[in-house]
C-alpha cells in the first residue's frame, strides 16, 4: 500500500499483512500472468521478516517500499510452464523495443537483491536414448547443420553435440532415426528460435 513516497509498514493492508501471524486475519494469494485471468494460489503466510527496498513510485521518484516474503500454507501449486513463458516473452518483447537508455533505467528500477523462485508444471517427453546416441554417433563429432566440429569434449571424452527432433515432439514429431539429428548448441538454439524452412529441408535431406 502506498504508490508514492516512502511506504509505512503500519499503514492499512501493510499492517494487516505484517501482523497476519497474530491478528487472526486470513490472507489469500491470487496471481495474474495474463490480463483478466486470475489464478487462485491459496492461503499464504509470512515466510520471513518484511524488508525494505528502493523503488520508484507512481510519481517517478525513488522511495522506500516494504517487501513481504510469503509462502503458501499448504504447499506450492505449480503454474503452467507455457503460461509463465508467455508472460515472460511479453516482457522480453517490451524490453527489445526500448532504447538502451530506457532499458538501463528500467533495469535499475526493477532489479532486486532477492530472486523469486517458483514451481512450474511442465510436460516432459521421454526420448529414446538409443535413437539419441545413434544420431550423435553417425554425426561423428560434427554438427549436422553448420558442419563445424563439436565445440568441446565432454567429461567422457566425447564430442559434445545435442540431439534435435526436426519435427518437434511438442508438434507431434516422432522419436525416430529419420527425425533426429545431432547439432552443436548454437545451431540447436537457432532451430528452436528460428526453425527456418531452409534449415528444416536441409536437415531432412541429411
Amino acid at each position: 500500500m502506498g504508490k508514492s513516497g516512502d511506504q509505512e509498514i503500519h499503514f492499512m493492508q501493510n499492517r494487516t499483512l505484517n501482523e497476519s501471524k497474530t491478528n487472526g486475519i486470513d490472507v489469500h494469494l491470487f496471481e495474474v500472468l495474463k490480463a483478466g485471468n486470475y489464478i487462485y494460489k491459496g492461503p499464504i503466510e509470512l515466510s520471513a521478516a518484511p524488508y525494505q527496498e528502493s523503488q520508484k513510485g507512481e510519481d517517478g521518484l525513488l522511495r522506500k517500499v516494504w517487501m513481504f516474503p510469503v509462502k503458501l500454507k499448504f504447499g506450492e501449486i505449480p503454474v503452467d510452464e507455457s503460461l509463465l513463458e508467455d508472460h515472460e516473452e511479453k516482457k522480453r518483447q517490451q524490453a527489445r523495443k526500448m532504447s538502451t537508455a530506457e532499458l538501463k533505467r528500467k533495469a535499475i528500477d526493477s532489479q532486486s537483491k532477492k530472486v523469486s523462485v517458483r514451481s512450474v508444471k511442465s510436460t516432459s517427453y521421454i526420448r529414446d536414448p538409443y535413437v539419441s546416441e545413434y544420431a550423435k554417433r553417425i554425426a561423428d563429432g560434427k554438427c549436422q547443420l553448420c558442419g563445424d566440429d563439436a565445440p568441446f569434449i565432454d567429461s567422457e571424452g566425447k564430442p559434445y553435440l545435442e540431439t534435435h527432433h526436426i519435427e518437434w515432439l511438442s508438434k507431434g514429431g516422432a522419436d525416430t532415426i529419420e527425425n533426429t539429428v545431432a547439432l552443436c548448441p548454437n545451431c540447436h538454439r537457432k532451430m528452436h528460435v528460428l526453425n527456418s524452412k531452409k534449415d528444416i529441408e536441409y536437415l531432412i535431406e541429411r
